[in-house]
């Protein structure tokens, strides 16, 4: 058993505005702004460029980060000799600081670095900012990006590519629409479900993710009806997310992230909404070798029974409905017909992280929680 996370991780609200000191501890001269359009337009990128003089800006970063974007990111980091990546936004962007951090030390393109450990020099230092209350990568040591040619999200891991800094600043939710602090925080709680899970997890993942599933579980509806008003549960929030990274980034995810990453790459659905949607359906799928383990998370989310087997299909149960109460569109709602499961599936099979789930699932299995989800 292992666990390992460098980050320095500073948490706590209204810390964005000791950015530009971070960078200057970091030794800095050269940093690099990664983002996108979106936090330009909620003016959080404007409170970063206050704090660093100069800083050039890549805010190309588009929702599953294509590969082609992440070379372009490259390519401008090697141009400006950057000796910092400043990541600002959800998962997408910060899996695409990071992913352009590797190419700043390393020649070639990010697709030649698919799988774990081949980069030969260590990746630029990253400062992971996230804005998002579901991506945990601002903890973790992988990259997800799109191959849009293949159309497959390939998973680009390694043990230099953990952020140096991890800012943590609660207050960034504040002008979070609901639909993304439902989309993030259900995908939050499906990292903290599946770290729970996994085959792969142990007893140091398991603490937090329990505190995780605690801390969504108290706080997402809250948040969801008022993230500007509610420090509490905005707070709690981003607690959870934090610790859910922590958790899944040294256990695994299993196969709710295999097929959301599948339709992801094939139907560019945000990484939040697949989750979501498909996390109760996975579960149901996952019960003969998982009871145990969702009475104990039934019990977190304050479902009394005392029948493990009746505990567990109570919390998925709930599941669904905190979905619906947050307005999750239903599967049949997403764009994705039958017709496209027999692809979906087969990604989701071949995807790295399907020998963590704790039941054994098929090309066929995988098929076959695509219909329930169809049908229901």
């Amino acid at each position: 058993m292992q666990f390992h996370n460098p980050t320095h991780i500073i948490f706590r609200s209204g810390s964005l505005h000791t950015l530009g000191q971070i960078v200057e501890d970091l030794h800095s001269v050269r940093p690099l702004l990664v983002t996108d359009e979106g936090i330009e337009k909620a003016g959080i990128t404007k409170r970063v460029l206050s704090q660093v003089e100069g800083v050039p800006l890549f805010n190309a970063i588009e929702p599953n980060p294509k590969h082609s974007t992440v070379n372009r990111g490259g390519n401008l980091v090697r141009e400006r000799n950057s000796d910092l990546i400043i990541g600002l936004g959800g998962g997408s962007v910060l899996d695409a600081a990071k992913a352009i951090a590797l190419l700043g030390t390393n020649p070639g393109d990010i697709e030649d670095f698919e799988g774990r450990e081949k980069y030969t020099n260590p990746p630029l230092p990253v400062l992971a900012v996230p804005t998002t209350c579901g991506t945990g990568s601002e903890v973790t040591w992988v990259a997800v990006i799109t191959h849009t040619g293949r159309k497959f999200k390939m998973s680009i891991k390694g043990r230099r590519m953990y952020p140096t800094v991890a800012l943590v600043d609660p207050d960034l939710l504040r002008t979070l629409p609901a639909q993304l602090v439902a989309s993030t925080g259900l995908d939050a709680l499906t990292h903290a479900v599946e770290a729970y899970t996994v085959k792969e997890a142990t007893f140091i993942t398991d603490v937090f993710a329990r505190e995780a599933l605690n801390l969504i579980f108290q706080s997402l509806e809250p948040a969801y009806k008022d993230i500007d008003g509610n420090a509490e549960a905005r707070e709690n929030l981003m607690k959870g997310s934090l610790l859910a990274g922590l958790a899944f980034g040294n256990s695994d995810v299993g196969a709710v992230h295999c097929l959301a990453e599948a339709v992801g790459s094939l139907y560019d659905t945000p990484h939040g909404v697949a989750n979501s949607v498909l996390l109760p359906y996975v579960m149901e799928f996952n019960l003969p070798a998982s009871t145990g383990r969702y009475a104990d998370i039934a019990r977190m989310a304050g479902i009394a029974d005392g029948d493990d087997t009746a505990a567990a299909h109570k919390l998925i149960t709930k599941i669904k409905d905190l979905s619906r109460s947050l307005s999750i569109p239903a599967f049949r709602e997403i764009g994705i017909h039958e017709e496209a499961f027999p692809e979906i599936a087969q990604k989701s099979f071949e995807n790295n992280s399907n020998p963590s789930n704790p039941r054994e699932a098929s090309v066929k299995d995988y098929i076959a929680i695509l219909s329930r989800a169809y049908r229901d």
